[in-house]
């Protein structure tokens, strides 16, 4: 599975140019062209990256990373801007941007960007653990090189688990990681995908009850 990457830029030939290239490099890309139609779809699915223009018809895409934000969203976001006065920058990272890229941009260095970004959630491409060995990029577990069939959601909890590096993973992180905000979160389903996990990898999850879990082989 690769990583899904949410784009808003207004201005439609430069949306089109930033499709094109990423879609080469093997990230799978939903676009808009408005602040309204990114948080349809923001609400609609999970994606693993934003990339947000910041002057865009009707609201900057400041204010709509903050609601995004308020709203529980964790979303790693890079805002492209032409903006490069300090307060700008001051606001786009006061509001949970995780970087800021001034146009014109480079596209070779936007694509370091987003890997760094996607880095810091997991800093490993390929993780071992005994005989299993998890693709964080392609999003897939393998046994001894075969493929294991998991749901994708068991997938990214495990993802998020090898992420939290030892630490509590919380109810209410693992439900605005799995789902959307327009979904209803289940912690009947975040127990059996924790089941699934365990019968992969036997005594690494600590229920912490009422809290959340915590996976203590760390990256």
């Amino acid at each position: 599975m690769s990583i899904k990457i949410l784009l808003l830029e207004d201005d439609k030939l430069f949306n089109e140019t930033l499709q094109d290239f990423l879609e080469e490099e093997g990230y799978e890309l939903k676009y808009a062209l408005d602040p309204y139609t990114t948080l349809d779809l923001a609400y609609e699915q999970n994606f693993d990256l934003y990339l947000f223009d910041v002057n865009l018809p009707y609201e900057s895409g400041f204010d709509l990373l903050k609601k995004l934000r308020e709203s529980g969203d964790t979303t790693p976001t890079i805002f492209i801007t032409s903006r490069d006065d300090k307060d700008s920058l001051h606001h786009g990272f006061s509001v949970g941007a995780d970087d800021y890229l001034k146009k014109p941009i480079d596209l070779d260095e936007l694509l370091l960007r987003i890997e760094a970004v996607l880095r810091r959630l997991i800093r490993t491409k390929q993780i071992t653990i005994g005989d299993y060995t998890i693709h964080s990029r392609e999003k897939q577990v393998y046994f001894n090189n075969t493929a294991v069939e998991l749901p994708k959601k068991v997938i990214d909890l495990l993802l998020l688990f090898l992420a939290s590096k030892g630490t509590i993973v919380h109810l209410d992180e693992i439900k605005s990681h799995l789902w959307s905000v327009s979904q209803d979160a289940s912690e009947g389903s975040i127990r059996v995908y924790v089941a699934q996990l365990k019968k992969l990898f036997p005594n690494t999850i600590e229920n912490i009850r009422g809290i959340g879990y915590r996976f203590t082989y760390t990256v």
